[in-house]
């Protein structure tokens, strides 16, 4: 993981994070005593950066990272411009952008600080996290819509299956 985060530290891009699975995955693998890591579809980095919203540049880093390591499955976006795909009012940052996740156990994230300290970010905090329990977060909640693509969700990555402790809570 810190080679990862090294990796995405190198290309100096503003406000960035390497969020969801990467992270909240290895915590639920270490509190199922999983032997090997769960593979991820995906490596979901994250960046603000208003002054290029062109999804061009996203590919641009992604193929850059998979230049840098290509076994890795490389998804990356500007949350600069995300909002308009989730119909939402414009992101104030990253973080912003990652307390709106659908849950809560996944709106985290973390990056290397200057001195390659782990900074980690939980909007929500990490309780849910830690307790294997998968909730909607607040901005999910609010509207019928956002929870009807919560539960889909849930559904649709059928996490129970990998990791049987979980506590799935559908409002």
């Amino acid at each position: 993981m810190m080679e990862l985060l090294k990796l995405v530290k190198s290309l100096h891009l503003p406000d960035w994070w390497i969020c969801s699975g990467f992270v909240r995955s290895k915590v639920w693998d270490i509190l199922h005593n999983f032997e090997e890591r769960t593979p991820l579809a995906d490596i979901d980095v994250i960046y603000f950066d208003p002054k290029n919203i062109d999804e061009a540049a996203d590919l641009f880093l992604e193929e850059k990272l998979s230049f840098l390591n290509p076994t890795v499955p490389w998804s990356v976006k500007n949350e600069a411009r995300m909002h308009v795909k989730s119909n939402m009012p414009p992101y104030q940052s990253s973080v912003d952008a990652i307390s709106k996740f659908p849950e809560t156990a996944t709106a985290i994230g973390v990056k290397l600080d200057d001195q390659d300290r782990i900074v980690l970010t939980a909007p929500h905090g990490i309780k849910d996290l830690i307790n294997l329990e998968v909730k909607p977060t607040i901005h999910f909640q609010k509207k019928k819509e956002r929870i009807a693509i919560y539960k889909n969700r849930i559904n649709q990555k059928n996490w129970k299956l990998r990791w049987n402790q979980l506590k799935i809570h559908y409002n």
